[in-house]
């Protein structure tokens, strides 16, 4: 029997290119890649806010949170670091169901435990395009990745999909976040390798 190099794992799965950003690799593994150390709020203690230029500014307990219409859903994810992680499986609340209300906002802050912070257009999270989510492949979001919950926002860099999100800040003015305001790109598309601000 020939010996068999260390270098072969098997075949890979076949991809389908048109899914890949140009630039990504697909993984398999779900890679860890945090600014700061990794906070862990207790269920009770946890919240969720709406703050800004909203009709309402409600705020979620947990318990109110899980009780909101929940969505079950597949999609890829890509990194800024240039991996991609493709059909993944999730849970949680349409951006659309917490913004039940009218608004004169045009963008959004994201503001998470830890103080991390990022923002967008509000037109990329409304329209079924993002998500506040708990859930991954059937299990509670793992701290490491995010949880108790994280915002999801699946079309643009991952670091758009704030993990230990507590709120969403609307407003009319952009504000740059954590990485943005380090010089990230401040939209984020994959498909246009918009990673930086001179990309």
């Amino acid at each position: 029997m020939p010996p068999i190099s260390r270098g072969f794992h098997g075949r890979r799965p076949a991809v389908d290119p048109a899914r890949v950003p140009p630039g990504q690799y697909v993984v398999e593994d779900f890679p860890v890649l945090s600014a700061g150390p990794t906070p862990r709020t207790p269920l009770e203690e946890w919240s969720l806010a709406l703050r800004g230029e909203v009709d309402a500014t409600p705020t979620w307990s947990w318990r109110d949170f899980l009780e909101l219409p929940q969505e079950t859903f597949t999609i890829d994810i890509h990194c800024v670091t240039k991996w991609s992680k493709l059909g993944t499986t999730w849970t949680g609340v349409s951006i659309d169901t917490l913004l039940r209300g009218t608004t004169e906002a045009e963008y959004v802050t994201a503001f998470s435990d830890g103080g991390y912070t990022t923002n967008m257009p509000l037109e990329e999270i409304v329209g079924g395009k993002a998500w506040i989510v708990h859930t991954f492949e059937g299990e509670p979001l793992d701290p490491e990745h995010g949880g108790p919950a994280r915002l999801l926002v699946p079309h643009l860099y991952f670091w758009k999909s704030a993990k230990w999100v507590r709120g969403l800040k609307l407003t009319l003015e952009d504000e740059p976040g954590f990485w943005e305001a380090g010089g990230y790109h401040n939209f984020g598309d994959p498909w246009r390798e918009q990673r930086y601000w001179s990309d």
